[in-house]
């Protein structure tokens, strides 16, 4: 393990504090790209216009002739938090503007992913005949044959979409996907959801023209971004400027107890207070919630949660995914001792070609793993052994179902295209972003599919690049290890490529001890640049680890405060040992 140093931009940061901006946060702000202290400015008349994002306004004209004409609207959502969320916000958005919609949601075990044909079916067999339009959310850019399937039985197509286009679009009616060719909408990091957003922001816009609504008669948007701040979150979408606005009016909206009745009941079956909720919250307790819905049995349980204005059916529905989360940990605990397993016997070396005997990407699979909870295994493995990783599971049509994550420098979609190209047959389906994606193999596959990602990676990646690194912050002042400086810090939006502050201390262990048999605490001094030691201990807590640390040794550490018995105290809590 090695520790890289953050370096800020010193104008950046001398431009920040000069606008106001706390001497810590500035510092912490100019690491991270910020520039000016307007990119800080997270109230909603910042927000990007919907004009800019290709499609929208199409969209919102055919939505708002929709309307008035009384078509039937149906939501094809995603089987995650963002596909829930997204559709949770379609459906709100459009019923408050008068629109007839309804939702499907495609099962991850029999129908697969996004508008397949196999969807556009279920469409048509739904309650009062055949919906007019087909609204995708976070989903539907890839699905060149669901599309023309709907459309030849006369459905019509609008794609809301954040993932990256193959070569060939589907033929929709309207497509409107940041990522698709000739659109210059700046957030390329949307997430479905904001997508979704987005698209209801310009309808409200038609229908003002048109004159059904005034801006002092007109349905409150704003009352939606708890569920966009979730989706945005739990997605692991890039937290630019636009997103870590969305994110944080959802957040100020949520601190407030302003929220749906599923967001609320999910905050308290996970254990999180309103008043102090951050995006750790919603990526750690709600999100994966959701998503269990998705991976164990059907998410139509998570969009209900989100979309009923009943507390009291919320919070059993939020029980319900509550329980789904504890039997998927339950099966990921056991798939992942398994994967561990299998890796003891690898050479984690980093192969240099096609013939060499290293390991720069990792490949795992067993006939009897759970196709619901691979991602999570492979986003496992891939944080210990920092190496691209692909787990596989066996999908109900006889084929493999593979999900990947990927290290920074090694782009798993471009990588899935070339394996495709260079091993015909053997790659049925692909999609996905550079960190993420997924696959589908012929039953007889893995092997091809395993050697082939090991030959990609081997080409692509330097052995410095394998060698696990973690970004930290420096070192914090000693007058800043306040419970004051743990509150200003959370209340901050981090996220995917906007860390939260990770500072590195070196420590000497004056006490450990093990607390509920899987987790270590210990009181710690500071050692100074001298090598002299504090006089201050510090608690600082390991989550997960039994292992008791050195001596002394140079951490890598989050910021928090605890309390107990009615006593505010910080903790440091343990990251990252380096060496």
């Amino acid at each position: 393990m090695q520790f890289l140093l953050r370096q800020p931009d010193p104008r950046a940061q001398h431009r920040l504090q000069e606008a106001g901006t706390h001497p810590l946060l500035a510092q912490l702000f100019a690491s991270r790209g910020v520039k000016e202290a307007q990119e800080l400015e997270l109230a909603l008349p910042h927000l990007l216009p919907p004009a800019l994002l290709k499609g929208a306004e199409q969209a919102a004209r055919a939505l708002a002739d929709a309307i008035a004409k009384g078509e039937r609207l149906l939501i094809v959502a995603d089987y995650d938090c963002d596909g829930a969320t997204a559709c949770a916000v379609g459906l709100r958005g459009l019923r408050a503007m008068g629109a007839m919609v309804s939702y499907l949601v495609p099962n991850r075990f029999t129908t697969g992913y996004g508008l397949s044909p196999a969807v556009v079916d279920l469409a048509l067999q739904q309650a009062g005949g055949k919906p007019d339009w087909i609204v995708t959310v976070d989903n539907g850019i890839a699905s060149v044959e669901g599309v023309a399937h709907a459309r030849a039985h006369g459905i019509r197509v609008l794609v809301t979409d954040h993932h990256l286009p193959v070569d060939t679009l589907p033929e929709a009616e309207i497509i409107v996907n940041p990522n698709q060719p000739g659109c210059g909408f700046p957030s390329k990091s949307i997430a479905g959801v904001g997508v979704m957003f987005y698209v209801l922001l310009a309808l409200r816009s038609e229908l003002r023209q048109r004159g059904v609504f005034d801006a002092a008669h007109q349905p409150r948007l704003d009352a939606l971004l708890d569920l966009v701040a979730l989706g945005t979150v739990a997605d692991v979408v890039r937290l630019d400027a636009n997103n870590r606005l969305l994110v944080s009016q959802g957040l100020k909206r949520l601190r407030a107890r302003h929220m749906q009745p599923g967001v609320a009941a999910l905050l308290q079956v996970a254990g999180r207070e309103a008043a102090r909720v951050n995006s750790a919250d919603l990526g750690f307790a709600l999100g994966p919630r959701i998503n269990a819905a998705g991976r164990l049995a059907d998410m139509t349980v998570g969009i209900e949660c989100l979309t009923t204005d009943d507390p009291a059916r919320a919070l059993d529905l939020a029980q319900m995914l509550d329980t789904f989360n504890r039997e998927r940990r339950s099966i990921e605990d056991g798939i992942k001792a398994e994967a561990l397993a299998m890796l003891e016997g690898l050479d984690l070396g980093a192969a240099q070609g096609a013939g060499d005997e290293g390991t720069a990407a990792i490949s795992l699979f067993a006939p009897h793993w759970h196709e619901g909870v691979i991602g999570i295994v492979a986003g496992r493995i891939k944080d210990r052994e920092h190496r691209p990783t692909f787990v596989f599971a066996p999908a109900e049509d006889g084929t493999l179902r593979g999900s990947g994550r990927s290290i920074a420098g090694f782009h798993l979609r471009d990588a899935l295209d070339l394996i495709a190209k260079r091993e015909p047959g053997l790659v049925l389906r692909f999609g996905g972003h550079a960190m993420a994606a997924g696959c589908s193999l012929v039953p007889d596959g893995y092997a091809r599919f395993r050697a082939a990602l090991n030959r990609v990676a081997g080409e692509w990646l330097e052995p410095s690049q394998l060698q696990r690194r973690v970004e930290v912050d420096g070192p914090l002042p000693v007058q800043w290890l306040l419970p004051e400086m743990a509150s200003l810090l959370g209340a901050q939006v981090w996220g995917q490529g906007f860390a939260a502050p990770l500072f590195s201390a070196r420590v000497q262990i004056r006490q450990q001890r093990l607390i509920g048999e899987r987790h270590l605490k210990a009181k710690v001094r500071l050692v100074d640049a001298e090598g002299v030691p504090g006089k201050d201990l510090f608690d600082l807590v390991a989550w997960g680890r039994t292992d008791f640390l050195p001596d002394e040794a140079r951490i890598a550490y989050r910021l928090e405060s605890n309390t107990w018995q009615g006593i505010t105290q910080v903790q440091l809590v343990l990251e990252a040992i380096e060496g």
